[in-house]
């Protein structure tokens, strides 16, 4: 259990806080033809309806490799929010800051794949807007060593202060970590993102994120992307799928090749990676260490439908790291 390596943990009675979204996801496809209107149906292989949520999916994964995991958040009073609180009480996460909205509905989340592995999201926030600070409490800070934001472009309100939670957290003592995930306005910073990096530790965006997120073209060097964020404060593990992932410190990075896989569904994964690298930060791995396991957990992470079945243990995940092919870890100079 990597928790069991570190002994400054062993007084606060979690590893983890995530503070984020949670959801229902239904996810269907693949679906290899265009998307239909007109009110025609379209015929897909798979449906599924599972736990959804950036912050939800990386609490999961985090549970699974053995780390104490709470999450806080906000869901509404009806059934997709008790779909979700009891999904991840089953998968052994700690709910008790999920706060109950009398007033808006739970967040709904449809995920249409195609075959070639990219899919569209539609996403209903219900009580992503008005989710905010004063949803996580102060002692749940307090009692956790590590504290990871998600989904930062889709609550308004926590965004604008999660600033001030994450300098109280590393006040605290506790280390940071935030996935902004997609921003569906395409502006990449609502004015207060460069107040965030500045107090977070670990930023994980996937290559499209990282581009974006430093101002830079779609076509632009990932490590440039990667080395401009990593100078505004923050380590940086970018995610970048089948070629596996790049770490940045600001001076200079590695990459990892990770493991081949061949997905079933690719929904999650950047979380399940997520949960790996700072599982393993939190054993007392180094971040070349850590970023190969994040890889092996984002990879396996796809075996199955949906963002949580796969997610390995840390036994499997280490299993599977020894067991697949030489992973190069390349440094290269800034």
């Amino acid at each position: 259990m990597p928790h069991t390596s570190h002994a400054s943990g062993a007084s606060r009675a979690f590893d983890l806080l995530v503070v984020g979204d949670t959801n229902p996801d239904v996810v269907v496809g693949p679906l290899d033809a265009p998307l239909a209107f007109g009110q025609r149906e379209q015929l897909v292989d798979t449906g599924l309806l599972t736990l959804g949520g950036s912050a939800a999916i990386m609490a999961c994964g985090a549970a699974r490799l053995g780390l104490r995991v709470a999450l806080a958040g906000r869901v509404g009073d009806d059934e997709a929010g008790r779909f979700v609180v009891a999904a991840l009480a089953a998968r052994g996460v700690d709910t008790g800051a999920v706060r109950i909205d009398p007033g808006l509905s739970t967040p709904l989340t449809v995920v249409v794949t195609r075959g070639d592995g990219d899919r569209t999201i539609l996403t209903a926030p219900g009580t992503l807007v008005a989710t905010r600070a004063d949803d996580v409490p102060e002692a749940l800070l307090r009692d956790s060593r590590h504290v990871h934001a998600a989904s930062y472009f889709l609550m308004p309100r926590l965004a604008e202060a999660l600033p001030g939670l994450f300098r109280t957290a590393r006040d605290l003592g506790a280390t940071t970590s935030l996935d902004t995930n997609d921003d569906p306005a395409g502006k990449w910073d609502t004015g207060g993102l460069g107040a965030v990096l500045a107090v977070t530790d670990l930023l994980l965006p996937n290559a499209r994120e990282a581009r974006a997120l430093a101002g830079l073209p779609e076509d632009a060097p990932l490590e440039t992307a990667a080395r401009q964020l990593a100078a505004r404060g923050p380590l940086v593990a970018v995610k970048d799928g089948a070629d596996g992932a790049l770490l940045h410190d600001g001076r200079s990075s590695l990459r990892t090749s990770g493991i081949p896989a061949r997905p079933l569904d690719t929904v999650g994964a950047g979380d399940s990676f997520d949960a790996g690298f700072v599982a393993a930060t939190l054993a007392g791995r180094s971040p070349a260490d850590a970023l190969e396991l994040a890889a092996v957990c984002g990879a396996l992470s796809t075996r199955a439908y949906g963002g949580t079945p796969a997610q390995p243990t840390w036994d499997e995940a280490g299993a599977a790291l020894r067991a697949g092919p030489p992973v190069s870890t390349r440094p290269s100079a800034r």
